[in-house]
């Protein structure tokens, strides 16, 4: 492995060359240069138990053709962190003010026309046609209602040069301390949107609640993000320990995934903003004291890289302490210490009844999120924030290792100005049984499929599903009204999710957390819940499909409405690969067929 070393000093002086060489530029959309230190986002609090938040999205063309979007609050801050604490009301007022539809934005949405009825909608563009400037807001992992002004994301379309779409919610008083977001989740425009930067981080506060250990930590918010690469056509650095291979490309124009652990990306990413681009690299900094204990909470935001972190002190990789995953804390359940975790299984070990898992990696997938425990190192001691490569199959992008920041301990470092309450009292006992427990009322089998948009050319667009068995193979379709699966508010079910390609998936579901159960058939002791799932690739011929095995929870009553579930890939989203889920009232006259739907 290389490791990537800047000294404090030669990074300060660096700024201003680096500056004068690029020049910063002024648009809505503004980036902070490369190699700088990682700001922090604005903190958005609520107050006596209300957030209100007005935000303007808008996107900018860049110098190089690139278009990014941005959300920006009334102080023209960009993706500010909305904080909330449960039971809160959150108002978010949306005004659209896109201007240009990228290429791939207009080619996805010109055959697609508003679903009849979609009264949510706040206006329509030409004829009633998309035309890639819409957009809507999807509240991540949050458990609130699928309905419009909520989280609606299948008929709520914000047009350009209306007015201003007002979203109001009340976050559940049971909604797990913890790390969610939000971004646009419009079909058709989902991926360039993200891909652009549209994203923020939503924190429902009191973490320190379910884990004493974090109480009165700073808290840092780190947002990893991908975009198109800036220097495609540049040359492979001459530092590079793995040789640079001629990249093959997929039908879709992404490079393939190479095996090799190196070569060029699919995609560069960046750090709040702050690119880590192809070819060099050239590290973000984390400026920290010297061995400050802190709070790391990490979203990947991306819309298509996969994340293997590790953080390395002088070439020695150091272990964190994970205490939330996708929102939810590792003990929220209160079952945690009952059940404890399979050490064996999981590769590290858990810290007594407080479930802390101490690991040296962390798989992230696009939208997942960790909280995590850090100490920094000392001063005169050069850390490392990489993201290791991941192999996601032949079919796949490729995501090698990279550096994504160096972690600089220097006396007088200001500390991020967020800092966790000293001491809280602990969350209330969770009052449903855990979802682990429960007897499913049936179980699922969906899987994932692709095809070539045009069977008699094989390097045509891919055409991606994500089938319940029993019906037709088909991309999801906009303009239909039937849910693939309808169940009743109060179930509990078992899915079995099938990878029937070559390439990883990641599946997720709004409005609810599921368990994994078993992964290609053997138990996986997790008691903890996620929203998002890996689905290992297939490798051909006889080989059996790969598969996870999900308890789903549909007991909450905030959840009564018709919401979707995809791989958060989301060039797969985009093309096809997503379901609707209706959950009825409880209460209501069962439906068999519906029910087995």
């Amino acid at each position: 492995m290389r490791f990537w070393l800047v000294a404090a000093s030669t990074a300060l002086l660096f700024f201003p060359a680096l500056a004068g060489a690029q020049g910063i530029e002024k648009n809505i959309c503004p980036r902070p240069l490369r190699g700088s230190p990682v700001p922090e986002p604005e903190d958005l609090r609520s107050e006596n138990g209300v957030l209100k938040v007005e935000l303007t999205y808008a996107n900018f063309r860049d110098g190089r053709g690139q278009m990014r979007y941005c959300y920006r609050d009334g102080n023209g801050s960009q993706a500010p962190t909305l904080r909330v604490r449960p039971g809160d009301r959150l108002i978010v007022t949306l005004k659209n003010d896109l201007s240009e539809p990228t290429d791939r934005a207009q080619a996805n949405t010109k055959a697609m026309r508003m679903p009849a009825g979609a009264g949510c909608a706040n206006g329509t563009t030409t004829n009633g046609t998309m035309d890639g400037l819409a957009t809507n807001l999807h509240f991540h992992g949050l458990s609130v209602p699928p309905v419009c002004h909520q989280d609606d994301v299948l008929n709520t379309f914000v047009a350009p040069a209306g007015p201003a779409f007002e979203y109001l919610m009340q976050i559940p008083p049971d909604q797990p301390p913890g790390v969610y977001w939000y971004h646009p989740h419009l079909h058709g425009v989902s991926n360039v949107q993200v891909q652009g930067g549209a994203s923020g981080a939503l924190i429902v506060e009191g973490i320190e609640r379910a884990y004493p250990e974090v109480a009165g930590l700073p808290e840092r918010v780190l947002i990893i993000r991908d975009q198109e690469l800036i220097t495609p056509d540049a040359a492979p650095a001459a530092s590079l320990v793995m040789p640079e291979m001629p990249p093959l490309r997929d039908p879709d124009g992404d490079i393939l995934n190479t095996g090799t652990g190196g070569g060029k990306p699919a995609k560069d990413l960046s750090v709040n903003f702050v690119a880590v681009p192809y070819p060099d690299y050239p590290p973000a900094l984390i400026m920290m004291k010297p061995a400050q204990r802190e709070l790391w909470r990490v979203l990947n935001a991306s819309a298509l890289t996969y994340l293997d972190l590790r953080v390395t002190f002088n070439g020695v990789p150091q272990s964190m302490g994970v205490i939330s995953l996708d929102g939810v804390p590792l003990n929220y359940a209160g079952v945690a210490s009952a059940r404890g975790v399979n050490a064996a299984d999981a590769g590290n070990a858990a810290n007594g009844a407080d479930q802390i898992l101490w690991k040296k990696q962390i798989d992230l997938p696009p939208g997942g999120r960790v909280d995590l425990i850090l100490q920094g190192p000392p001063e005169g001691v050069y850390g490392n924030l990489v993201t290791h490569d991941v192999d996601t199959g032949p079919a796949g992008e490729n995501d090698p290792i990279r550096p994504l920041a160096n972690i600089i301990a220097k006396a007088g470092t200001v500390a991020p100005r967020s800092r966790l309450p000293s001491a809280a009292t602990p969350l209330p006992p969770h009052t449903l049984a855990w979802v682990g427990d429960v007897k499913p009322v049936r179980e699922r089998k969906l899987y994932f499929t692709e095809k070539p948009s045009d069977p008699k050319n094989p390097t045509s667009p891919t055409v991606f599903m994500l089938t319940v068995e029993g019906q037709d193979a088909v991309p999801y379709n906009p303009n239909s009204t039937a849910p693939n699966i309808v169940v009743q508010q109060g179930d509990v079910e078992d899915w079995i999710i099938e990878n029937r390609t070559t390439e990883l998936h990641d599946f997720h579901i709004h409005q609810i957390h599921f368990v994994e159960l078993e992964s290609n058939g053997s138990a996986v002791h997790e008691p903890f819940l996620r929203d998002t799932v890996n689905v290992g690739y297939w490798t051909g011929g006889a080989a059996p499909y790969p598969s996870v095995k999900l308890r789903m929870d549909f007991r909450s009553s905030s959840i009564v409405g018709t919401f979707v579930y995809h791989c958060h890939l989301l060039e797969h989203e985009d093309g096809g690969m997503m379901g609707t889920i209706r959950v009825e009232a409880a209460g209501l006259p069962k439906n068999k067929s519906n029910s087995e739907h």
